[in-house]
């Protein structure tokens, strides 16, 4: 009987200091492996390969590239910079994006280094959300060749947003109505969503939706425009009966409020 209990009691210590002994074996390995390597880190995403190049360090490029180098710090790239050292050049400096630049630094042909401007997956081997969202059915043409990421996006600058170029809109709309000038003049009465931005109501890399719209049919307008049931079957906007509209169709294409960024003539946004 004795032996039975020593048994038991040995079995349920085990029980109690396991959770504790697997504590200690993990805080062990981590110790080890962090004072025993001294190989650089390894990253998930591989830069771009350019035959024949080999890895020169950001210090190389900020020699020519001076003016780029000297904002990028301060850019939201500029948060992945580790250092100038050549195990970083591939994990998270110039490089990384664009490349081995040891041929692009003999030569100083752009054939020689990936351009971003030209090669969009320079960009999207990291931004695979965005890269997903260009395969969706109403996308910006990326993915085509007939639009890259520069034409919106600074990847040194402090800004992510290409500049305004003096545009009266928020920034990053700015960009937007660089190419959609219409949707962006100036209007008599405004729609308050345009305050707001473009992206309230639009994704600008891809939506399922036409326009790139964020939601489709009505349901987009009534994320603002609050809708007040009034009985059992009566959807009032405002103070006027929606229900049979609502059922026409969209807020913009059943002939009513089809002006939807503003309006010269209607403070409903009216043509």
């Amino acid at each position: 009987m004795k032996v039975y209990d020593h048994r038991v009691r040995l079995v349920m210590a085990w029980i109690f200091n396991f959770p504790a002994l697997l504590c200690l074996s993990l805080l062990s390995a981590v110790l080890i492996s962090c004072t025993s390597t001294n190989h650089s880190p390894l990253t998930l995403v591989s830069p771009p390969q350019i035959i024949g190049a080999k890895f020169i360090g950001n210090k190389a490029c900020s020699e020519c590239h001076d003016k780029i180098n000297s904002k990028f710090h301060g850019s939201p790239h500029g948060r992945f910079y580790r250092g100038d050292e050549i195990r970083w050049a591939s994990l998270a400096g110039c490089e990384s994006c664009h490349g081995p630049g040891s041929k692009h630094a003999q030569s100083g042909l752009a054939i020689d280094i990936v351009n971003p401007k030209t090669e969009p997956q320079a960009c999207l081997k990291c931004h695979v959300t965005t890269h997903s969202e260009f395969t969706l059915p109403h996308h910006h043409r990326v993915l085509e060749g007939r639009m890259t990421c520069v034409d919106c996006h600074e990847p040194h600058g402090q800004s992510i947003h290409q500049i305004s170029g003096g545009l009266g809109m928020q920034k990053r709309d700015a960009v937007c109505v660089r190419c959609h000038k219409e949707q962006g003049a100036s209007h008599v009465f405004q729609h308050e969503a345009m305050r707001e931005g473009c992206v309230t109501c639009h994704n600008p890399h891809g939506s399922v939706n036409r326009g790139m719209l964020v939601q489709r049919d009505a349901n987009l307008c009534l994320r603002c425009h609050s809708q007040i049931q009034n009985g059992v079957d009566r959807v009032y906007i405002g103070k006027m009966d929606h229900t049979g509209l609502l059922r026409s169709g969209t807020c913009w294409s059943s002939g009513c409020h089809s002006s939807v960024h503003g309006s010269n003539f209607s403070p409903r946004l009216l043509y």
